[in-house]
């Protein structure tokens, strides 16, 4: 019994997606879909909703795996595991355990929000442009930077705009979410991710070898993104629709003042 419930929750991004469509396909179509489609969808989606509950009961928690922190320099926290999981609010695409990181040197000002225009061009934010490194050694197996940067959502407005917006982009699939991103295959069959990359940035392509600390790719403003910011995650799959995240640490950073295998805190700088 546990494991069909948890081989269902692994799958119930694509047992959801395809019921909303059939519900949304039946309303604009004015209920010309036979009524039994209808029906199983109502209960596909009840279906999902019982498995988002019940499935994290039934996930093991492994250890952090540590890993090399995906950028260099001083860098704030912002979703992190470290405060609470799921880290995101969700654990859909693999996000259980994943961070976020926005660039604030000591030297340079990041914008503040709700201040200044909604809509800010990237290059104001000291994260755009910065170099995105591999956590692990192994065989980059997913390698996207086509899609473009878009300009920040910087007030509240701009954010509701955003999260409206991220609906749109559930439909076309998780890498409408993550933006440009590269996904690694360790040897250990774990899977090491990195996303919202700059469009055109990529310096590696599906097939490549790389090793821990090379760099992949740079900071960009793709995606489900409100401003240039780093994100990162560990996968027991490469397809982010079908992986459960994993929980990381990144090796030997400073975080506040001391140096430790560990992520930010919201709110808290690491230094890398």
């Amino acid at each position: 019994m546990k494991a069909t419930v948890l081989a269902l929750y692994r799958v119930r991004m694509p047992i959801y997606l395809g019921a909303a469509v059939i519900l949304i396909g039946n309303v604009l179509s004015g209920a010309a879909l036979p009524p039994v489609l209808p029906i199983l969808a109502l209960v596909a989606v009840v279906l999902c909703l019982a498995l988002v509950v019940l499935g994290p009961k039934l996930l093991p928690v492994p250890e952090p795996r540590v890993v090399t922190a995906p950028v260099r320099g001083r860098w704030l926290g912002i979703n992190s595991p470290a405060t609470k999981t799921p880290s995101h609010g969700i654990r859909a695409y693999g996000q259980a355990y994943a961070i976020d990181l926005v660039h604030e040197p000591e030297a340079d000002t990041r914008p503040q929000f709700g201040v200044g225009p909604a809509l800010r061009p990237n290059h104001q934010y000291p994260a755009f442009g910065q170099p995105v490194l591999a956590m692990i050694d192994g065989e980059v197996v997913k390698a996207s930077g086509w899609r473009r940067d878009h300009r920040s959502r910087s007030t509240t407005a701009a954010l509701l705009y955003m999260f409206a917006e991220g609906m749109v982009r559930e439909i076309g699939g998780p890498g409408f979410i993550l933006g440009n991103h590269v996904v690694i295959r360790g040897e250990d069959g774990i899977f090491a991710a990195v996303a919202h990359l700059q469009q055109g940035s990529l310096k590696v392509r599906v097939g490549d070898r790389v090793h821990a600390g090379d760099q992949v790719g740079s900071c960009g403003n793709s995606g489900n993104s409100s401003e240039p910011h780093v994100h990162a995650q560990l996968m027991d799959r490469a397809s982010p629709t079908l992986a459960q995240g994993l929980p990381m640490a990144f090796a030997a950073v400073t975080i506040e003042a001391d140096q430790v295998d560990g992520l930010p805190a919201n709110d808290q700088h690491m230094s890398a």
